[in-house]
């Protein structure tokens, strides 16, 4: 994918700009607050449903203003098919929104995520390993979006038997109206964990190996997919069943694909509670990368990669391993940083400068 034109209105600190970022390598400098990072959030933003730094409603409307606008242009390049153009924007005031993608009104945000595939580095994503699992079970299922095309229909399935289930155990639901439940569940969950296990396992044979290149001393050997409940011993439908009376008192689902999760396994370190947040980082990094590459191998063309103050967030010896290993596909990279960095200028990056709420191209 190769986004042509951002345009944004009333995002943070911008009132109207519009970016121009070229094929290949993006480098955007700037001061510290110039909103170098908000452009890489606001196509976060249409790629996620929300930024990196939280919802729209924590400060992404610009002060005075009722909403936001955000309007991408790009072209998808699936081979051997020639290039499509596409465009969508989004208006959002924090609580209500409105979505167009083609010309055509989105009448659920999901269908415009799926549309622009964006990965991105950033400062917070360490959290993508030592924080909770919920970020874990987003990255694998934003992956099967993308790669599969009726995942979505699967993980909107599981995901409204769990709602209805959920709620009959907290209104002391009949059994014979939870044996229905429990049985749409059962099936829709078991065939959303063998899609999720499948990808790990593709993942893994991409993030060891890539890990191996980018940060030798890491020492990742593997990631350990965990699917929410014992599958090894029970399916999911005699899990349900056998955790009914506790789920009861719960008054939720305490067992099934809504509480998997995935770890990432070393060598040398006993566990991810082990890890600094510099090693959390290059394994997120690595697993983030891996991300790309596969959706590259499974689509045909590469996903936008986006990396926020690569500089502040690893050293240069990790830094130049990390972009000679993007500069080998195909992807469009956007790297934003206070200062360019010295070794950066023999890979010749289209620049530019982020000042006074607008951006421009630099020497």
């Amino acid at each position: 994918m190769l986004i042509n034109r951002l345009t944004l209105h009333r995002f943070r600190r911008f009132d109207t700009v519009e970016w121009h970022p070229a094929p290949g390598l993006n480098l955007v400098s700037g001061d510290n607050g110039a909103g170098k990072t908000s452009l890489l959030e606001a196509l976060h933003l249409m790629a996620y449903g929300r930024s990196f730094r939280g919802r729209v409603r924590d400060g992404l409307v610009r002060a005075g203003a009722e909403d936001l606008e955000v309007f991408v242009e790009w072209q998808e390049q699936p081979q051997p098919t020639p290039a499509r153009k596409r465009r969508a924007g989004l208006r959002h005031s924090g609580q209500a929104w409105k979505g167009r993608l083609d010309g055509q009104d989105v009448q659920q945000l999901g269908n415009l995520c799926a549309a622009l595939a964006v990965v991105t580095f950033e400062p917070g994503s360490h959290a993508l390993i030592s924080g909770s699992g919920e970020s874990r079970r987003r990255f694998m299922d934003w992956a099967l979006f993308h790669v599969e095309p009726d995942f979505l229909t699967l993980w909107r399935r599981y995901s409204r038997a769990l709602k209805q289930r959920n709620a009959l155990l907290k209104q002391g639901g009949a059994n014979a109206t939870l044996d229905a439940w429990d049985y749409e569940l059962g099936e829709s969950g078991e065939l959303l964990t063998l899609r999720r296990r499948s990808y790990l396992e593709r993942l893994q044979d991409k993030a060891v190996p890539l890990a191996a290149d980018i940060a030798p001393l890491l020492g990742l050997q593997g990631l350990a997919f965990q699917p929410g409940w014992r599958r090894h011993e029970v399916s999911l439908a005699d899990a349900l069943l056998l955790a009914r009376e506790r789920d009861r008192q719960y008054g939720y689902t305490s067992v099934g694909p809504h509480r998997a999760d995935w770890q990432p396994e070393f060598s040398d370190l006993p566990g991810t509670q082990a890890l600094s947040r510099g090693q959390a980082k290059l394994t997120a990094l690595a697993c983030l990368l891996a991300q790309a590459e596969d959706f590259a191998d499974q689509r045909g063309e590469w996903p936008v990669i986006a990396l926020d103050d690569l500089a502040s967030e690893l050293d240069r010896h990790h830094q130049q391993r990390v972009l000679a290993r993007l500069m080998a596909g195909q992807a469009q990279v956007l790297i934003t940083a206070t200062e360019p960095p010295a070794w950066l200028e023999s890979r010749q990056p289209t620049r530019f400068h982020v000042e006074h709420g607008q951006i421009s191209p630099s020497a």
